[in-house]
């Protein structure tokens, strides 16, 4: 009896932090799992996001202001949501933009194995320094971070400098969570797709 009531504490907590997990990353993120929300919801929840989660950046580190203005395109999925305990896996909407105008949207999925503790949010930012990276991003019918180009994450001294080899990648990477900028991280193996339902 002890087993049993046991393992549904453990399902039930399991179930209600999957459930907060949009709620808990409030400030830096918008919860652009909605599926019932008709598309011009959808984009303007994940465009929300968006600058909420620009916002907290430039707060974190002020000279990524620089790096995003000077980007050609930038990608930011406000809520980038993974859960589960044994195999986990991640799913969020983002949207991309060129000019500082929103131009397309797209999904992003990965998947790990090994003990997660229990649900976790976080904001993921994409710079397209070059052209010619943007280009290839745009035109690709389905792209892995890793795989089709290299993604560094931008390191950020104590202050929020960012580290001068940044400045040089043609993909620069922010990733955030609830309490900041988060450091030595991989988004190595994300899956980004354009959602043509957006």
């Amino acid at each position: 009896m002890f087993g049993s009531s046991s393992i549904l504490r453990r399902s039930g907590l399991a179930a209600a932090t999957v459930a907060l997990a949009g709620l808990t990353f409030a400030g830096c993120t918008t919860n652009t799992q909605n599926n019932s929300a008709t598309p011009a919801q959808q984009r303007s929840e994940i465009n929300s996001g968006a600058d909420a989660t620009l916002s907290k950046l430039y707060q974190a580190s002020p000279q990524s202001r620089e790096l995003v203005q000077r980007a050609k395109g930038v990608l930011v999925f406000p809520a980038v949501i993974g859960g589960g305990f044994i195999v986990a896996g991640e799913y969020g909407k983002g949207v991309l933009r060129v000019g500082g105008q929103p131009v397309s949207y797209y999904t992003t999925a990965g998947g790990s194995i090994g003990f997660q503790a229990g649900a976790q949010s976080r904001a993921t930012v994409l710079l397209f320094m070059t052209d010619a990276a943007l280009k290839k991003f745009r035109e690709s019918n389905g792209w892995t971070v890793g795989a089709d180009a290299t993604v560094a994450v931008a390191k950020i001294g104590a202050n929020g400098s960012i580290d001068s080899n940044t400045y040089q990648q043609s993909v620069v990477g922010f990733v955030m969570n609830n309490a900041g900028l988060m450091a030595g991280v991989s988004i190595d193996g994300s899956k980004i797709t354009r959602d043509t339902g957006l």
